[in-house]
């Protein structure tokens, strides 16, 4: 009898888990509209109390006005497949603070420097995340 392949399963996560894998990393992808097409840039993140931070690589003023944004964060192994993967979404404002934006620029590492590296702080309305995992096959029956 020759061994089933194993199957890959997808295993939907609470938005408490999602929160705690998001927490867990420090890169992810940056999701926006930008002049009727959809952007995205690599960011770092940190959370802060319920709130998401991120610097990335984008220009400041085409996302001072936008009223909701996408985060998505993953770790999946590159020849298993198995691993994780959280998105949140929700309003976000260009952090203007100088000294907050000074801080985070120390603490977050960016891409790039000038007017393309923008810190945001994102309210995240929606957490959603997802595990990766083998299942193997039940045997089919045999044929008596």
């Amino acid at each position: 009898m020759t061994p089933f392949p194993s199957l890959r399963r997808v295993i939907e996560v609470s938005g408490e888990e999602g929160w705690y894998l998001l927490g867990g990393s420090s890169q992810g992808r940056l999701v926006y509209e930008q002049r009727n097409t959809i952007a995205v840039r690599p960011a770092s993140h940190v959370l802060e109390y319920g709130r998401l931070i991120v610097r990335a690589p984008s220009p400041g003023a085409a996302l001072a006005d936008r009223i909701s944004v996408t985060y998505h964060t993953d770790s999946i192994h590159p020849t298993t497949g198995t691993g994780w993967a959280v998105t949140a979404g929700g309003p976000a404002e260009v952090i203007a603070d100088p000294h907050e934006a000074a801080h985070y620029r120390r603490t977050l590492p960016g891409w790039a420097h000038g007017p393309h590296d923008t810190l945001l702080r994102i309210h995240p309305q929606t957490v959603t995340g997802f595990r990766f995992a083998h299942a193997t096959a039940a045997a089919p029956p045999r044929a008596t």
